[in-house]
């Protein structure tokens, strides 16, 4: 007994397919509206950026000191501690270098995407974000970097109170 498989290449639905209503279209207008709560640790991080502050959590039992915070350790299962105030600087652990939006259409310029080992936070531990001020050919695993706020007035309270992270300028 053998079976078919039907290949489907699919069709193309243009606008001017649209236009001409030659396919059957439902638009349906709603409001929704939610709420939600950050929790206790990503609600005190949240508000940390708005103030200008990075804060992660510290865990008696690994000793390990948690950036974005958790209330629990992943690692060995306890609830963690204490606040810690971490620096707003740090060092690039990975990057990706972009020519991509995130609706998929092409880039002009690209952007650096990386994984930023915070100051004070314990090894591996750090933030995504996007570098700035830096040629993508500059860029390099362990470059120390520092965040680049927007103004006291501009923050909401939201991790993109961090512009960017940019080389670090030494005193």
């Amino acid at each position: 007994m053998s079976s078919k498989i039907a290949k489907y290449e699919g069709t193309e639905i243009t606008p001017e397919d649209l236009r001409r209503e030659r396919y059957l279209m439902t638009t349906y207008h709603t409001s929704l509206s939610y709420a939600w709560s950050s929790g206790v640790a990503t609600g005190k991080y949240l508000a940390g950026l708005k103030e200008g502050e990075i804060w992660g959590r510290r865990c008696n039992g690994c000793e390990r000191t948690l950036v974005p915070p958790r209330m629990y350790c992943e690692q060995c299962f306890r609830a963690t501690s204490s606040w810690v105030r971490l620096e707003d600087r740090g060092k690039v652990v990975t990057y990706s270098v972009s020519y991509v939006n995130s609706d998929a259409s092409r880039r002009d310029q690209p952007i650096i995407v990386a994984v930023i080992e915070i100051a004070g936070g314990s090894p591996m531990m750090g933030i995504l974000h996007l570098l700035g001020e830096v040629a993508p050919e500059k860029v390099r695993v362990s470059m120390e970097v520092e965040a680049v706020w927007k103004s006291q007035q501009d923050r909401e309270g939201a991790i993109t109170d961090i512009v960017y992270f940019r080389p670090r300028r030494k005193e």
